[in-house]
């Protein structure tokens, strides 16, 4: 984990009660539910995502920090990438490595993204099916900014995946509404 996806997944108030419960001792969705004031299903959502990103380990009854995660992203001093003035500045804004940091709210800002994305993730012309596709998205949703899903989802609705019954598949054409 990345001192930037440690921010990502902690960029939420929600997920920074839910991390504290659990830091506090809570070891239970239960506990987590009494000591955050959340609503249970908003606890276990942000469980997977805190567990996704790598802040916690263990589950329901035997909740913890991942203080080797934690450890290693404190160690990680490495600066965020700063590859030059070439590289796209929506890319520099919104990634930090392959990592999501935020999903820009304007859709040619988001298409720029996710067109990246798509390139780095998938080959032209292969077939993929959705586990594959989901294990392809969820690195670069450690960071918090984004789940593989919702992720997922946004290429198929810009036309960057084709999905036929159950099989996605990277598209090159320019999508008729962007000229991208």
């Amino acid at each position: 984990m990345t001192a930037h996806a440690l921010a990502g997944a902690l960029a939420d108030d929600g997920r920074r009660r839910i991390f504290a419960a659990v830091a506090l001792g809570s070891t239970s969705v239960p506990e987590v539910v009494q000591r955050s004031g959340l609503a249970t299903r908003a606890v276990r959502t942000g469980l997977g995502r805190l567990a996704a990103a790598g802040l916690i380990t263990g589950g329901d009854g035997a909740l913890a920090v991942d203080e080797a995660s934690l450890r290693a992203a404190a160690r990680d001093s490495r600066p965020a990438d700063d590859t030059g003035s070439t590289e796209d500045p929506v890319l520099r804004t919104f990634l930090r490595g392959d990592v999501l940091v935020g999903m820009p709210a304007q859709r040619g800002r988001r298409r720029t993204l996710l067109a990246h994305i798509a390139q780095r993730s998938f080959a032209s012309g292969t077939r993929y099916p959705e586990r594959a596709v989901d294990d392809a998205l969820k690195p670069w949703c450690a960071g918090g900014a984004s789940d593989h899903a919702t992720l997922r989802r946004y290429l198929v609705d810009e036309r960057l995946l084709t999905r036929e019954q159950g099989i996605y598949q990277r598209t090159d054409t320019e999508n008729p509404l962007t000229g991208h």
